[in-house]
């Protein structure tokens, strides 16, 4: 049984001691916790201490990066668009900064093991990404693959 990855980048466009980002992790704080009650979430991992690539450090803004394994696609993609995180979506321009052109705020994978997702797994499956657009190795939601490779809509 394969899980799916997903790794999340963005910048907060205010210090950490501004109103607008202590709101930002507060409403993180709370969506974390509803997808851990949601069950479908197997893992997060800390971004603390992870020696982040050159190119997510520099430029405006302090990075902000997650990085989460979940059962399968369709319960990510459920959390993603629902409830509270909807909504910290819809609300993501008062607290994060706007993304280089050409540049995913997401990559998803699939890995047979949880074992096999780390932060430095995320860099290089992003960075493919970004020089191959969406394969079977590092994909969207618009172009997704199942677990063998096929292409798969996302609903």
């Amino acid at each position: 049984m394969a899980f799916v990855a997903i790794y999340t980048v963005g910048r907060l466009k205010h210090p950490y001691e501004h109103s607008a980002s202590r709101e930002f992790f507060e409403v993180g704080y709370e969506v974390l916790r509803q997808a851990a009650k949601s069950g479908n979430l197997i893992k997060e991992f800390s971004p603390y201490g992870v020696p982040f690539p050159e190119e997510a450090i520099l430029g405006d803004g302090d990075p902000i990066l997650t990085l989460t394994v979940w059962k399968n696609l369709h319960s990510l993609y459920r959390f993603t668009y629902s409830g509270q995180h909807k909504q910290a979506l819809r609300d993501r321009n008062k607290w994060l900064g706007t993304h280089q052109e050409k540049q995913p705020t997401y990559v998803l994978w699939w890995a047979e093991k949880v074992t096999e997702v780390s932060w430095e797994e995320a860099f290089k499956r992003y960075n493919y990404y970004i020089q191959n657009g969406p394969t079977p190795f590092a994909f969207d939601y618009k172009h997704a693959f199942d677990e063998v490779g096929e292409t798969f809509l996302v609903k």
